[in-house]
């Protein structure tokens, strides 16, 4: 069965490459780059039982900079063959890393957490060249990812058991947790190592080993991952990485029953077929898929929290994040305001490639993500919204687009029903308490929401009606390693991070002594 023919994002550059200029790369990320390539962190290949290698065919696809265009490296284009002998190379490293003590793996991940902090710098500068973001956010997003390297380093010694009391005297009852087995990490490029880490960390540390499918548009921040793995002593086979064919690679994951869990991030529609396909070998999922964030600003808001709350939650990373708020809904009494107020500070957001300084928004992953942003705003002009501010390609060109408002947004509008995954922010506007929640909750998804409020009887009304996973009250930024990640509804199953998340990659094992009372 193949089950990822929907891929994530199809990576379309030569078209528009025809339409608009190319920028020529800034001295900062052009010294970057080639500092990057003499780096011994720098790696090309795929890692099958701790060994660099190409694709078996030779094949390989490039990686793009995305404020450029420019050809960053060629990485394999692999397939069934190599992920196969990737799953045989995580099994046979299983035997050994499960049995470990838990302060053993500890210490090895506390390592690679210590290298990964020690070449913070490179691996900022590599998530900005392939993925875009600005230096800051990539450095933001090093610290977010090894914090739970970090953190699971600590919780590997905290996997505990229980006694059950006994129904009969001769009888103890007792609970094992142990490691699910091999992994199945399917990860996106919108945080090619925080997600990476979020996985990877808690399956480590319970005694699993992984093989990991990076985006094909930013596989080369994983492999400098797993080379700071390799070099803090993680024996061989316990990560393994593959990248290419992405339904190859998925069915190869999904059909072997050497693996054991499959966990993804990434959109709801690939999610359902990796949901359908593991249901084949019965494998344990976790899904961390799409959204359609609402951020409710009511009345009695401080205007100054909820603007600068909005515009986190709203414009990080371009607007491509699964948590950005994706609807702004605004109550009535101070949606004039509010909209004011909002247009001054996004008009202040400076678009640019992210090693420029001043920086905050860089470009989106490729021309089908803009091509999409475009189709959204025409959908809603269409219907009869206002674009307040942007709504075009920028003038930088490839795939940069201006930060842009839109306002008297409806409900049946694509950008109020579905995920926009750009810099667009919809405003819609609300009378009651109850209309908002209504609104809010209308959606398929319920990854993460939002609320601005000075009002404490409200926060605690609101947040528990809300039907999200997460939920941020005057605040747009809430994402951390200590608590739980994850959805309800079609935005997911289980959860990341968090003392929660590590049950994901454990079995519970019951075990009952009989004959007890014999000397």
């Amino acid at each position: 069965m193949r089950v990822l023919q929907v891929l994530e994002v199809s990576k379309i550059l030569t078209s528009h490459l025809s339409r608009t200029h190319r920028p020529s790369a800034s001295r900062q990320m052009s010294t970057a780059a080639s500092s990057l390539k003499k780096s011994p962190i720098f790696r090309t290949l795929g890692l099958i039982g701790g060994k660099w290698i190409d694709a078996y065919d030779a094949k390989t696809i490039q990686v793009n900079n995305p404020s450029t265009g420019e050809i960053i490296a060629e990485v394999p284009f692999m397939g069934t063959l190599e992920t196969n002998d990737a799953i045989s190379s995580a099994s046979d490293a299983f035997n050994s890393w499960s049995k470990l003590t838990a302060a053993e793996r500890s210490k090895y991940l506390r390592k690679w957490y210590d290298l990964i902090m020690a070449h913070k710098e490179e691996l900022g500068q590599l998530i900005t060249l392939e993925q875009g973001k600005p230096l800051k956010e990539a450095l933001g997003e090093v610290n977010y990812g090894a914090s739970f390297i970090e953190f699971f380093a600590e919780e590997a010694k905290r996997i505990y058991g229980d006694i059950i009391p006994a129904t009969l005297g001769d009888r103890r009852l007792f609970v094992l947790k142990q490691p699910v087995g091999v992994v199945g990490a399917i990860t996106p490029w919108n945080f090619p190592l925080a997600m990476i880490t979020r996985k990877v960390g808690p399956a480590l540390a319970c005694g699993c080993t992984v093989v990991v499918k990076p985006s094909e548009l930013t596989p080369l921040t994983a492999l400098a991952t797993a080379e700071l793995a390799l070099q803090a002593g993680i024996p061989p086979g316990v990560i393994n990485v593959v990248m290419g064919n992405a339904t190859k690679i998925g069915d190869a994951l999904l059909a072997s029953t050497q693996v054991r869990k499959i966990t993804f991030t990434g959109s709801t529609a690939v999610g359902k077929k990796l949901m359908a396909g593991a249901a084949e070998t019965v494998k344990r999922v976790s899904l961390e898929l799409g959204g359609n964030a609402p951020c409710i600003v009511f009345d009695d808001a401080d205007l100054d929290v909820a603007v600068k709350g909005t515009l986190a939650a709203k414009f990080r990373n371009s607007g491509q994040t699964c948590v950005c708020a994706n609807r702004v809904i605004v109550q009535e009494g101070i949606y004039e305001k509010f909209a004011e107020a909002f247009s001054k500070a996004v008009q202040n957001l400076q678009v640019g490639d992210g090693f420029t300084e001043g920086v905050v928004q860089g470009p989106l992953i490729n021309e089908a993500a803009v091509q999409k942003v475009e189709t959204f705003i025409q959908d809603a002009m269409s219907k009869g919204a206002k674009v307040l501010l942007g709504g075009k390609r920028h003038s930088l060109g490839m795939t940069f687009y201006e930060p842009t408002i839109v306002t008297d947004v409806k409900s049946e509008m694509l950008l109020a029903s579905e995920e926009v995954f750009g810099p667009v922010a919809p405003i819609l506007r609300f009378k009651t308490e109850e209309e908002a929640i209504h609104m809010a909750n209308n959606t398929k998804a319920g990854l993460a929401a939002y609320i601005f409020t000075n009002n404490v009887q409200r926060t605690w009304r609101v947040s528990e009606a809300l039907e999200y996973g997460l939920v941020g009250v005057n605040e747009g930024i809430i994402s951390t390693e200590v608590a739980p990640f994850g959805g309800v509804k079609q935005s997911g199953l289980g959860r990341e991070g968090s003392k929660y998340g590590i049950d994901e990659y454990l079995d519970v094992k019951y075990v009952c002594l009989g004959d007890m009372n014999r000397s």
